[in-house]
């Protein structure tokens, strides 16, 4: 995995975790309820599509 790689799971983990802390507000959560609905955003994002771009520039190569 390169840098650019990583950064675009940086990016999707965050993007996740502040959709979720949002959401966490609108349903009327502490702000402890919040980070945790966050945390398990990242949790159970789904990782499947950064493999998969592995897995074609791999055989590219």
């Amino acid at each position: 995995m390169n840098s650019s790689e990583a950064e675009h799971i940086r990016q999707a983990c965050l993007q996740a975790a502040i959709e979720a802390y949002e959401q966490g507000g609108l349903l009327g959560l502490c702000q402890e309820g919040r980070f945790e609905l966050a945390m398990d955003a990242i949790r159970h994002l789904n990782l499947a599509p950064f493999c998969d771009e592995d897995r074609e520039s791999a055989s590219r190569s």
